[in-house]
């Protein structure tokens, strides 16, 4: 087997930099996902510091570590828990869409962008990261905050709007056939219904074929059916994430607490992969004409996630400084929007670099004003008391 020397070296020295970057984050108690990021936008084409020859790995390995973040997250729920909790945050779902994709459809209008673009920054505006909103409620110890299911629901319903919502702009994108487009959109319909009941109702005979005393085929046979399922939905233009999600879903007792163990090491590793590639995707150079407007959208659609986030908690009777949490946490765009401004090149070719003027801003600022939330008192604005008591 060929050892590709410049691999071995950028990757290592990657890894080692990112290590460094880390412990200043964690010794301040901050996620290091931010630093994460900014290293990307560094190392990526037109950085200060390319490296070429980690890109096909990095560009592998942040799928894999997207699809570890959410299986981790849904060990943390019951599907029992979560079907209820789905149902009840379906009105904060159609307010995140109202409040979020209008903003960047009108952004979209302003820019001069025809429809299709407009409907493309729409979404890129409208859709969370569940890749960097995963890692912050880990890295921040929110995992058994009462606020936390509402924010998973609210990442699993635009996850699985975004299986509507994705075939339709490919076909406005390249004019493709009503029926074409129908049968892919009820293709993604069909592998999240599918997820769904087997999550719900075949937990059992799942647990119990995985289930095995050697460690290496327990390892093997969980990260082989995520990996399967993941990719299943992503086949059928549903969300891996979403798969993932699932996957975890069913798992239950002992069961969850031994993929735990297993598979967080491995987590770790490939979130951080799946950070950095965010960045390595955006080259700075494009970005500082696209500042000011995308500053702008920024700051709108910051509000008004936070907004969502709040009324969501809120429908779970958590308090004022745990809605504010929970809003907070969702600020940040990545993946998906990143995703959609490539969709949309062809017909809006100046939305790639704003969308990553606009990803780069709110995946950056986003971790710092959730660190700096759950820790400061509820604001006034918020129904918080000047001294700092919950009303």
């Amino acid at each position: 087997m060929e050892i590709s020397v410049p691999l071995f070296l950028e990757l290592g020295a990657v890894l080692v930099a990112l290590s460094l970057a880390s412990s200043v984050a964690r010794r301040w108690g901050l996620s290091p996902v931010p630093l994460y990021l900014l290293a990307g936008l560094m190392l990526g084409e037109g950085g200060v510091a390319p490296v070429p020859a980690a890109g096909e790995f990095i560009g592998t390995g942040a799928a894999i570590g997207m699809v570890l973040l959410l299986l981790l997250l849904g060990l943390e729920f019951s599907p029992e828990e979560f079907s209820q909790s789905l149902r009840l945050h379906l009105p904060s779902s159609v307010l995140d869409a109202l409040l979020n994709a209008l903003p960047g459809a009108a952004a979209g209008l302003l820019l001069g962008l025809d429809w299709r673009g407009a409907v493309a920054l729409a979404g890129i505006t409208w859709i969370s990261s569940s890749g960097i909103v995963a890692r912050l409620i880990n890295d921040l110890g929110r995992l058994g905050n009462r606020e936390t299911p509402s924010v998973l629901s609210l990442l699993v319903l635009e996850d699985i709007a975004m299986a509507v919502y994705l075939p339709l702009l490919g076909a406005a994108v390249i004019g493709s056939t009503l029926g074409r487009t129908t049968f892919t959109l009820a293709t993604a319909l069909l592998a999240v219904a599918v997820a769904l009941f087997a999550s719900r109702r075949l937990h059992g005979p799942i647990n119990r074929v995985l289930d095995t005393g050697d460690s290496e085929q327990f390892l093997l046979r969980i990260l082989g059916l995520t990996l399967l399922v993941a990719g299943a939905a992503e086949a059928a233009h549903a969300s891996a994430a979403v798969g993932a999600f699932l996957v975890g879903l069913a798992l239950s007792g002992q069961l969850a607490q031994r993929t735990r163990v297993a598979v967080e090491p491995l987590r770790d590793l490939f979130s951080l992969v799946f950070f950095l590639a965010i960045g390595l995707t955006i080259d700075p150079r494009n970005l500082l004409p696209m500042l000011p407007a995308a500053a702008a959208l920024a700051a709108v659609t910051a509000v008004t996630k936070t907004a969502v986030g709040y009324y969501a908690a809120g429908r779970d009777g958590v308090g004022r400084r745990g809605r504010l949490r929970a809003g907070t946490v969702l600020i940040p765009r990545g993946e998906f929007s990143v995703v959609i401004a490539g969709l949309a090149a062809g017909v809006a070719p100046e939305l790639v670099p704003f969308a990553a003027a606009y990803v780069i801003i709110l995946a950056v600022a986003g971790p710092v004003i959730t660190f700096l939330a759950g820790g400061m008192r509820t604001p006034v604005w918020a129904g918080g008391t000047r001294n700092g008591a919950e009303a």
